[in-house]
């Protein structure tokens, strides 16, 4: 069963989702009150996820993630982060670092759930041997690697989805809905931001290749090889 590291210093919250968790019945569930003793429990127990609220003592919930993400060990956990209604830039300084979603508190215990189940089935399913190459775009499937003209370029695993999903369709515009359902695995009846936030973020680290990425007003975005 998979292993959920549910992390923040208020215990009803960590009651409230290991109990949801445990009611799914394909979890198993450990916990962590503080930044450090997150860190430790994902270094020694390699969860398949981590549920970070940012609001914790010790070390908090942005720090913990940027060193999750800069562990060998720990880089390719996702990470879902719980952030204070209307705290706009702690979430998109945690999508920068490398954090694959958030919920504002409070949330809806069955939401969490549905993103979840979602993020770990994406992780568990991110596997294959395929090379695929485009101008000077180079990814690899089996790694989750990006190259760009041979420069390795450092993408979360979630950007890396991300930019699949566009290449391999190039000239195609992808509607919204759809690549929230591809990559986040979301229906079209959730509202989210995320993806404009991992579309801002990839633009800026493909550099002078960002442009390549279009927006279709309206619709959603595309690759565009020239």
């Amino acid at each position: 069963m998979p292993t959920i590291l549910i992390v923040d210093d208020e215990e009803d919250i960590r009651d409230l989702i290991s109990m949801n968790l445990h009611r799914e019945k394909d979890y198993t569930v450990i916990e962590a009150a503080d930044g450090l003793e997150a860190l430790t429990a994902a270094k020694e127990q390699s969860p398949d996820l981590i549920v970070l609220d940012l609001m914790l003592p010790g070390m908090d919930g942005l720090n913990v993630c940027k060193n999750l993400k800069e562990g060998t060990k720990t880089k390719s956990i996702p990470v879902i982060m719980l952030t204070a209604k209307g705290r706009l830039e702690e979430r998109i300084d945690g999508l920068a670092l490398g954090a694959d979603d958030y919920l504002s508190k409070p949330f809806s215990p069955k939401e969490l759930m549905l993103r979840i189940r979602n993020l770990v089935h994406r992780s568990n399913s991110n596997q294959g041997s395929d090379v695929i190459a485009i101008g000077p775009f180079t990814l690899d499937k089996n790694v989750l690697k990006l190259a760009l003209e041979g420069e390795e370029i450092d993408l979360t695993s979630t950007e890396f989805k991300l930019l699949l999903c566009l290449i391999e369709s190039p000239g195609v515009t992808q509607e919204r809905a759809d690549l929230l359902k591809r990559v986040w695995g979301y229906n079209d009846m959730i509202q989210t931001r995320t993806l404009d936030t991992h579309i801002k973020r990839l633009r800026e680290k493909l550099g002078d290749y960002g442009p390549m990425i279009e927006t279709s007003r309206g619709i959603g975005y595309r690759f565009c090889e020239s």
